[in-house]
């Protein structure tokens, strides 16, 4: 069966292991979702990022999430913005602050896959996939 959504798909496993305490996620693979978990990582959301091919089946996107000293996840939302049936588009002076600068707003632009603060400084602006605080 087909996914009508794969980015909310990865979205809510990663929001349902972090709220069960799950040291890492395992994602069906693509690039897009590659390139968003690297994003990620870079922003310092999660900890590292594998694809792990496996002998017989689909690769897969192998995350670990990443918690403060004293157990607190450091990802305490995910929010899907655009979706299938709602596109959400921004130009490089409408992008969003999320949570005044603590969180990051991940864009699908012309360029590629960026956080909004990336986008802000090259000065592209793009499709609001998501974001992360």
């Amino acid at each position: 069966m087909s996914m009508t959504d794969p980015i909310a798909d990865m979205l809510t496993r990663i929001r349902n292991a972090v709220r069960a305490r799950h040291p890492r996620v395992d994602i069906p693979h693509s690039h897009l979702k590659e390139g968003l978990a690297n994003i990620l990582r870079k922003e310092g959301f999660v900890d590292t990022v594998a694809v792990v091919r496996p002998k017989e089946g689909f690769p897969l996107i192998r995350v670990a999430l990443r918690y403060s000293p004293d157990g607190e996840p450091l990802i305490s939302g995910l929010e899907r913005v655009s979706s299938p049936g709602r596109r959400v588009y921004c130009s490089k002076d409408e992008i969003p602050q999320v949570l005044g600068g603590l969180g990051v707003a991940v864009l699908s632009t012309s360029r590629g896959l960026m956080s909004g603060e990336e986008c802000r400084k090259v000065g592209v602006g793009g499709e609001i996939l998501c974001n992360v605080w």
